[in-house]
């Protein structure tokens, strides 16, 4: 658990993972301020601690597979980090339909390449990441450890918009890859519109051979619930062996609704490149997102205030690993996050010794009968956070 009240002294940020990493040149992420060790070195160090069919969801990665950010982060960064505001956008649309196609678009916006071979910090329990991009605010908080599940609630008072995740990875490891099915609900509610849509993300699979690299596969259905109507998504990779296959495609349709067969547009494209919606009554094309435009040169965001950051905060409780990480300091870091950890075995074993049961700060967490996990805000609005994300665009 993150020790609330101790005073924050440094916080670690770092750019954006942006459109230009390139997945297949694992040791270039030099603009992320931060260069792993040799791939080979860490797929050997990987396939020592596992087997084939464990589940990853306790496991801890040696510091050598890690990158300078928790995972609170990188599912913060899918919000907050871009440089055109297709989340705004989502509220202009004139009509119900033009309003889902906006959304599909930033659905597709939250589909981010991931640095080869190398994976963020599990988050502890309790840890947070408050950051704010314009009128928009953003609240992150780990409110399990095991398993692992995160909650992500963000508003905009300006907009009338609110964002609320409740996410559950479950990964996997297969032997030449991992694969992670990512659960839990996901929803965007257009309030100044009446309006609250739904959908579930992909899911992660890094391939260690034949040719190393991580893709998003699967199915998404987007649906809003007042006017019935849904887009449904595939994402694609490569083949089993990695030669074949739409790499990064997205294809899919919009329906009239979930019942219907009516086609009103097909969607087809790339998520790293452009996504095209092609209308079915007169066959008009029309490009509804860039990925060049909105994730590419993602900047680091900024400090506004070192006060105002909470002890939880993922940049402030991972600072010396992230610090030592960046100096290539291996054994430092690897002495950081080994503090870390266990700092929370204690804790843990302190609350199991005197019965006492860890409660979230930010949200309320229950299970469902289908065993997946719902987290809901406890506050209307999300405040201000100390961390400022780029205003570029």
């Amino acid at each position: 658990m993150a020790v609330e009240g101790k005073k924050v002294t440094k916080v670690i940020l770092t750019k954006p993972i942006s459109l230009e990493v390139d997945e297949e040149e694992a040791n270039d992420s030099g603009n992320y301020n931060y260069s792993a060790p040799n791939l080979l070195h860490r797929i050997l160090s990987l396939f020592s601690h596992v087997r084939p069919g464990s589940d990853l969801s306790t496991f801890q990665l040696p510091v050598t597979f890690n990158f300078p950010k928790s995972q609170l982060q990188i599912y913060g960064e899918q919000i907050y980090s871009s440089k055109e505001d297709l989340l705004s956008k989502c509220n202009k649309g004139e009509s119900p339909l033009e309003r889902l196609i906006n959304v599909v678009a930033w659905i597709i916006s939250l589909t981010r390449p991931y640095l080869s071979g190398a994976a963020p910090y599990n988050p502890i329990l309790g840890e947070t990441h408050h950051v704010s991009h314009s009128s928009l605010n953003v609240l992150l908080e780990q409110v399990s450890h095991h398993p692992p599940v995160s909650a992500l609630h963000a508003t905009d008072e300006k907009e009338n918009m609110e964002i609320i995740w409740s996410i559950r990875p479950i990964p996997k490891f297969h032997g030449t890859l991992i694969e992670v099915q990512v659960q839990g609900k996901r929803m965007l509610k257009l309030m100044k519109h009446g309006e609250t849509y739904e959908w579930n993300p992909p899911n992660f699979i890094y391939r260690f051979l034949p040719i190393p690299g991580s893709e998003w596969v699967g199915n998404v259905r987007v649906s809003c619930r007042e006017t019935g109507l849904v887009a449904d998504l595939c994402y694609k990779g490569r083949s089993f062996l990695g030669f074949k296959g739409n790499r990064r495609s997205v294809k899919g349709k919009i329906l009239g609704s979930s019942s219907s067969n009516n086609v009103l547009y097909d969607i087809d494209g790339h998520w790293d490149k452009t996504v095209a919606i092609k209308d079915k009554n007169n066959g008009s094309v029309k490009v509804i997102y860039d990925a060049k435009q909105v994730i590419s040169g993602l900047q680091t965001p900024t400090l506004k205030n070192l006060e105002n950051v909470w002890a939880t905060e993922a940049a402030s409780v991972w600072s010396e690993v992230s610090e030592a990480l960046m100096r290539k300091e291996w054994d430092k870091a690897s002495e950081a996050k080994r503090c870390i950890e266990n700092a929370q075995r204690k804790l843990l074993e302190e609350r199991e010794s005197s019965g006492q049961n860890w409660m979230p700060k930010h949200f309320t967490v229950s299970r469902t009968e289908q065993g997946t996990w719902d987290c809901f805000p406890l506050h209307q609005w999300v405040p201000s956070g100390p961390i400022i994300a780029s205003q570029d665009t």
